[in-house]
């Protein structure tokens, strides 16, 4: 089921609906408004059972909490069976991310969407999943414009918002179709408004001088700015320390060593001897020292985002730091989720040991670490942290 929302994010208006197109409010829509419609409707799935809103549900801080035999490690497709290989992202503060590009100064590539950045901008992933085999299934693009046009509120509005000829079909059937494009631009117009990067967490209004971190909080944030200690910084800082409107993330790619995902190869979905390549999958990418490497998410509302890494193997943010610690801490050999040695890199020669360089954590500093981390949450999504 999923739950509609008027054009104020975050206000249900009635309850569960079964899957219909969402109404169309009377007054024209902004291209905001519109690609909140379409970010909730699920007609742009071959059987109408998937919406983007289905894997990034806005009650889950836009992940996927979805009860399936994936247990939130992928997302389930519209078929009810297909599954993906990846963990879905949260789409909050995903506008903060730049185009894809190669940093030819740093030496790295930056930005992009999806954990592979293989969509340059928003607008650009929009328009991935209602084509992909394994999520939404339409056939091509035609099939997406021809949903559209079933609507007279979304014809209307995309005529009015985006031209008279945005109907059009190209006669090259390689060509993108303009109403298609458009799609993608609408749903990127509602991934911007600020109801989706509020900046309002506990961190957020410490620094407005609106909340006192407790003692084991303000002792985390210590440590995650402190390059002596942790070198949490070193990926997820882009500004200085405690700079306002920090995305936690340098938008850059790293290979730290995650390990494969056995509940994920046990759904049977991919070959046993399956290895996600990361960076390397990226079309524009072929240089094979990115390998195995994956985008530094954001990590604003990561403490209730969870299951973490590409493919989900940890469960707990616990677990992720104590994974981090393992490279410096030889007391830190077994995975507290399993009881077992941690499992090795998926992707092992491209590891970027350098940057996992750290002091070792004694099990206070890993709680002080995840307190600061929650204080990253979001408000609205406090009350998720009691679940944790």
């Amino acid at each position: 089921m999923i739950r509609y929302r008027n054009k104020s994010f975050g206000v249900l208006v009635g309850v569960a609906l079964s899957f219909a197109a969402p109404p169309v409010k009377a007054d024209p829509l902004t291209e905001a408004e519109l690609g909140e419609q379409l970010f909730f409707d699920p007609s742009f799935s071959r059987n109408r059972t998937l919406a983007c809103a289905s894997c990034h549900d806005p009650n889950r801080a836009f992940t996927d909490g979805r009860e399936t035999p994936a247990r939130g490690i992928v997302s389930l497709g519209d078929d009810l069976h297909a599954l993906g290989v990846r963990n879905a992202p949260t789409v909050t503060y995903a506008m903060l991310s730049p185009a894809f590009h190669y940093d030819a100064a740093a030496g790295e590539y930056v930005g992009g969407q999806f954990h592979d950045g293989r969509a340059a901008t928003l607008a650009d992933q929009a328009m991935g999943p209602p084509l992909n085999p394994v999520e939404m299934m339409l056939p091509d693009a035609a099939a997406v414009v021809a949903r559209i046009r079933e609507n007279p509120g979304y014809e209307e509005a995309f005529t009015r918002l985006y031209g008279e000829d945005v109907f059009d079909m190209p006669e090259d059937p390689q060509t993108v179709p303009a109403a298609y494009r458009a799609f993608g631009r609408a749903i990127e117009a509602f991934e911007k408004t600020p109801a989706l990067a509020p900046f309002d967490s506990k961190y957020d209004r410490f620094l407005r001088g609106e909340y006192d971190l407790t003692v084991l909080e303000d002792l985390g944030r210590t440590l995650f700015f402190s390059n002596n200690n942790v070198n949490c910084a070193t990926c997820h800082m882009l500004k200085r320390e405690d700079a306002p409107r920090e995305p936690f993330t340098n938008h850059q790619f790293r290979n730290i060593g995650v390990p494969r995902n056995p509940d994920l190869l046990a759904l049977g979905q991919v070959a046993p001897d399956f290895i996600d390549q990361g960076l390397l999958e990226n079309p524009e990418v072929t240089d094979t020292a990115q390998e195995g490497r994956f985008k530094t998410p954001s990590l604003r509302n990561v403490a209730v985002t969870g299951p973490y890494m590409h493919n989900g193997v940890f469960r707990d943010l616990r677990t992720v730091i104590a994974f981090y610690d393992h490279y410096n801490n030889p007391d830190r050999a077994q995975n507290p989720e399993t009881g077992a040695p941690w499992a090795a890199p998926e992707v092992p020669h491209t590891v970027d040991r350098e940057d996992l360089r750290a002091q070792p954590l004694n099990d206070r500093k890993i709680d002080a670490l995840v307190a600061f981390l929650e204080t990253l949450t979001d408000s609205r999504y406090e009350p998720l942290l009691d679940g944790n």
